[in-house]
């Protein structure tokens, strides 16, 4: 059975790589790495190193025993493009990916770089969407290196948005924004998400509104389940053109 999510734009994950380093100031507050880090030195558990990066094997075939489609989530507790993930692990992922054509597999890293550097030595199969988190305007130089990936379906993690954004959509399928959750949570402002779907609108670019963190529209702290999913009392659910969900 699939690894449930609760990740509102996927339905499970899949993690053949585990634990990650800070690359930029989206990383500060990382979920992944909390998690991980509250079972460090607990004997046999899986997360027992934490978040330190450990390949794993064992788990590349695990999407070909999952017979039902699912919306897969790569590598929710790491970066496959990770500088410590060896490019030849790199291509056994995809090489289950295209094995798994009844899957869609979501991959979305900061290490665009070094994405855009192996993407001409991978496969990209039409079940293999790829994307790039941009926090702020500084990141934004991510979306060029995913613009010379020839994946069927380009898209944007804008989570957690950290400032006001202008972006090139150009040849993008898809945005997603959301706020960032947990005690030390930086508040997204609502004119920044309103700006990103405004964007979006005026490109003809699904948007996805994923979720305002821990603070709610108003600027108060109450937590993610209280603060919700509704920008301006709407839910956004927008999805890329080329998804189907292939009898799931």
């Amino acid at each position: 059975m699939a690894d449930k999510s609760s990740i509102e734009w996927t339905e499970a994950t899949w993690n053949p790589v585990t634990g990650c380093t800070k690359v930029s100031p989206g990383c500060a507050h990382c979920y992944a790495e909390t998690f991980a880090e509250r079972f460090r030195d607990v004997p046999g558990h899986p997360y027992q190193r934490g978040f330190d990066l450990q390949l794993r094997p064992e788990r590349l075939n695990q999407p070909l025993d999952w017979k039902r489609h699912r919306l897969i989530f790569v590598n929710s507790m790491s970066d496959l493009f990770h500088p410590d993930v060896p490019t030849e692990f790199i291509k056994r992922v995809f090489h289950t990916m295209v094995r798994a054509d009844w899957h869609t597999f979501q991959i979305l890293t900061k290490r665009s770089e070094r994405l855009a550097e192996l993407a001409s030595q991978l496969p990209w199969p039409e079940n293999v969407w790829m994307g790039v988190s941009v926090e702020n305007q500084r990141w934004t130089s991510r979306i060029d290196d995913l613009r010379t990936v020839p994946a069927a379906v380009l898209f944007l993690s804008c989570e957690p948005l950290l400032g006001p954004l202008k972006l090139d959509l150009t040849g993008i399928h898809w945005v997603i924004v959301g706020g960032e959750s947990g005690a030390r949570a930086r508040r997204m402002r609502p004119e920044w998400a309103r700006s990103v779907r405004g964007q979006c609108q005026s490109s003809s670019v699904p948007f996805f509104f994923k979720q305002w963190g821990a603070h709610d529209e108003a600027g108060r702290h109450v937590g993610k389940k209280r603060s919700g999913r509704q920008l301006d009392q709407i839910i956004h659910d927008g999805l890329p053109r080329h998804h189907s969900n292939n009898g799931a």
